[in-house]
């Protein structure tokens, strides 16, 4: 080996620097090796939300939860199935037990975060279901801590210093007193910080930031565009790591172990053919470095992959000029005033659902109707009053839209259909039967707005949070795709984030967390941070983990030092 360091991390991305934290804690050396120019994976460039059940502010707020309703949460939602090795229940026992532990040590670290004043478990009416919710964020954070390690941070969603459900109220700005007031605090923070010589950053640029900061200040090495190339295994041990820089291969020995952390393969089009055809990394908002490599160089190593065919769900809109982030849709579906129909002019399920269930539903319906790409519909009165692939209340529609297609319009349900290809009989009747169901005030079809968390999505200012009439030309339409914040399978990991070979052992040192990994949630998401929780949960305990392995021979050695001298006492 060229060098050694006790732990080694591959890539930057949620529990990474979690995991890096924990050795230092223990007095251990670490080494993260990141491949691009920036630090932070796809977190850095997410919302930055966490799952935890169970969590101090929770406890702080008066908010009822326990691990026996979280557990009792997740055995509903996620079941017992043969083909989700990730999720079973050790694991989802191991998380919800793990996660509010991580996030005390997090906390220990001097890493401030707070609870989402509200933002509802996905599927509030199953048993053990927070409505309040269980979500964590980080606090805002001054880049300019930094120093010269800012620029290696990469651009967030967020452009203003602002926490998700302020940014998410701000659209609303031109009907709402209280959005403008949000809109005048996030202003007044903004000057503010610049005035005190700060850069202020939320959401998960605020996250990753502040795991950086403390990361260095630990004393952790991290180096960027280090691409690992190959795992090496010594005497059936993972024991370091072959990487290239600069153009010379360099050989990196790890005495506790290997953690896999390299995010997805959302960005990789022949991983995606193998295990779901029909999906593009065209539709994706995964970092760049969500390429799978580390997920193929397991494989080759004998670890099981699982769940390869789920993704971390984003029902998206391609406007013309718009690279990344891609136009999301959810919160915008969800208002009055808009439908979802496939090609055929149907509708096919609740437009104010969870990304998940959106998704999957487009995908499946697209096996017996095209669906992929659907139509998102809407009229005068939404564009008056809510945002459209991004486009602000009330705004002039740019002349891109119009010039390239995206935006297809109509002077009434007839026109709009021909202009988007859509049987015009159909279409007419499927929205004539939605007003009827928006005028008696419930969905039967699909159950739009009948849950607490798509009520959330809604406008709580309308007389129906998520239910209003089609009707008012002109009419508008843009088409929807199933898109990804990265995948949701990958290598199977234990209780204690080992990876596992084929035939259920784990392989000696060798750590997975991560959208690298099968997630823990199966085939579905509990809530918000579904995805960040888990990775910054699997990597502490990966981290603890070896720890105690390391721990443990010299726990042996002193045990048997004992009997001896116990042994010689007695004879």
């Amino acid at each position: 080996m060229n060098e050694t360091h006790d732990f080694v991390v591959i890539g930057s991305g949620g529990g990474s620097m979690c995991a890096a934290l924990v050795m230092r804690a223990a007095g251990h050396s670490v080494v993260i090796l990141e491949k691009t120019g920036f630090v932070g994976g796809t977190t850095a460039q997410s919302g930055g939300v966490m799952w935890i059940p169970n969590n101090r502010f929770m406890v702080q707020d008066g908010v009822l939860d326990s691990p026996e309703r979280a557990r009792a949460y997740l055995d509903a939602i996620i079941g017992d199935h043969n083909d989700t090795p990730g999720a079973t229940r050790a694991r989802r026992r191991a998380y919800v037990e793990k996660a509010p532990e991580m996030l005390e040590f997090l906390i220990s670290q001097g890493i401030p975060f707070k609870r989402m004043a509200a933002w509802p478990d996905y599927y509030d009416a199953a048993p053990g279901a927070s409505v309040p919710g269980r979500t964590v964020v980080a606090e805002l954070f001054d880049a300019n801590l930094l120093g010269a390690w800012k620029a290696k941070l990469p651009p967030g969603i967020l452009p203003v210093p602002a926490y998700l459900d302020e940014a998410m109220a701000l659209p609303k700005m031109r009907h709402s007193w209280a959005s403008r007031g949000i809109l005048a605090r996030v202003l007044a923070r903004a000057i503010g910080g610049k005035l005190r010589g700060k850069h202020l950053v939320g959401a998960g640029t605020a996250l990753q930031g502040r795991m950086l900061h403390a990361a260095l200040k630990a004393g952790t090495d991290i180096r960027v565009d280090t691409p690992v190339e190959k795992i090496l295994i010594e005497d059936g041990r993972a024991a370091g790591v072959l990487v290239r820089k600069d153009g010379a291969e360099r050989r990196i020995g790890a005495r506790l172990g290997i953690l896999i952390n390299a995010g997805g393969f959302a960005r990789n089009q022949a991983m995606l053919d193998r295990f779901m055809p029909g999906i593009s990394t065209e539709w994706t908002s995964a970092g760049l470095g969500d390429t799978g490599e580390m997920i193929e160089q397991a494989e080759r190593l004998g670890a099981a992959l699982a769940q390869t065919d789920m993704r971390v769900c984003s029902q998206i809109a391609l406007p013309p000029g718009k690279i990344w982030p891609r136009a999301g849709l959810q919160t915008e579906m969800a208002k009055p005033h808009c439908i979802v129909v496939d090609q055929s002019g149907e509708r096919y399920v609740s437009e104010a659902g969870s990304y998940m269930d959106f998704c999957a539903a487009m995908v499946e319906r697209n096996k017996t109707v095209p669906a992929v790409p659907s139509w998102m519909v809407v009229d005068s009165q939404y564009l008056r009053r809510y945002t459209l692939a991004g486009l602000m209340p009330g705004s002039k529609i740019p002349k891109s839209w119009d010039e390239t297609g995206f935006l297809r319009r109509g002077d009434s349900l007839e026109s709009l259909a021909s202009a988007s290809g859509i049987d015009g009989a159909r279409f007419v009747a499927t929205v004539a039967r939605f007003n009827g169901f928006v005028r008696a005030g419930r969905d039967e079809d699909f159950h739009r707005g009948e849950g607490a968390y798509q009520r959330w999505l809604g406008d709580a200012d309308a007389p129906a949070p998520n239910l209003g009439t089609v009707e008012q030309p002109p009419f508008f339409a843009i088409q929807v795709f199933p898109g990804d914040v990265s995948t949701y399978g990958g290598i199977v990991t234990d209780e204690s984030a080992r990876v596992l070979r084929t035939d259920g052992t784990p392989i000696p040192g060798l750590y997975a967390t991560g959208t690298s990994t099968a997630s823990v949630m199966g085939r579905t998401s509990p809530g918000a941070g579904a995805s960040v929780g888990p990775s910054f949960t699997w990597g502490f305990v990966a981290a603890q983990h070896a720890v105690r392995d390391a721990n443990a021979p010299a726990a042996l050695s002193q045990n048997s030092t004992l009997s001896a001298h116990a042994a010689s006492a007695t004879g």
